[in-house]
């Protein structure tokens, strides 16, 4: 599998949007709803971009196979954390975006109608990814008001492992075909994914001065 090489700048983007919300206007995020759009606003600008130049490509795939690419980016963000060091040169910042974005993906595939079509306009999928982040955070408020902010008393490395447990719950949802007698669905397990992996975002960069 080639290295995804696109979010080598990622650290540097994000960096930029934590500090200013557009070019014009410079303001510290300081609420986790200003740093949740933050991050949100970075990896829709390379939604788009890669809808852009590639098309909905990722219409073909399986829900298994999404699954198995957040796998894939999850996995690969707790071996850089164990070890330390990549030799291909993607950086954790674009893992964690890949995941959010695959999430969304996810979602898309498990909601459009069967008579879809295998490519479809870059402003209608831009507007269902808006509607996709709408919802997951929405549920991301509504978790805050009963669990409090407790993530960010955790350890990223929490995070990660948390986002490989609900992919491993959503695999076996997916083995069981859709079945299950006591737990949430496969949607709420990506959306509590893509939260996971904002929250890792918000915290591997530092607030701006």
């Amino acid at each position: 599998m080639l290295p995804d090489t696109s979010h080598k700048n990622n650290l540097t983007t994000f960096k930029h949007y934590n500090i200013s919300t557009n070019k014009n206007i410079t303001t510290k995020l300081a609420n986790t709803a200003a740093e949740y759009e933050g991050v949100i606003k970075v990896c829709r600008e390379l939604f788009v971009k890669k809808t852009r130049d590639y098309g909905t490509a990722w219409r073909i795939l399986r829900p298994e196979s999404i699954t198995d690419q957040i796998f894939i980016k999850a996995q690969r963000i707790r071996t850089l954390e164990e070890k330390k060091v990549s030799k291909v040169g993607d950086d954790i910042i674009g893992e964690y975006i890949g995941i959010i974005n695959y999430c969304v993906i996810a979602m898309l595939q498990l909601e459009l109608p069967a008579d879809a079509p295998m490519e479809m306009p870059a402003d209608e999928i831009s507007d269902l990814f808006d509607e996709k982040i709408h919802e997951t955070k929405e549920l991301m408020f509504a978790k805050n008001h009963d669990y409090g902010e407790a993530w960010r008393d955790m350890r990223i490395s929490s995070l990660t492992d948390l986002i490989l447990m609900k992919i491993l719950r959503v695999k076996q949802i997916e083995d069981n075909k859709g079945q299950t007698l006591a737990s949430e669905g496969v949607k709420a397990n990506y959306q509590d994914m893509l939260n996971y992996a904002v929250f890792a975002l918000i915290k591997s960069v530092p607030p701006a001065p």
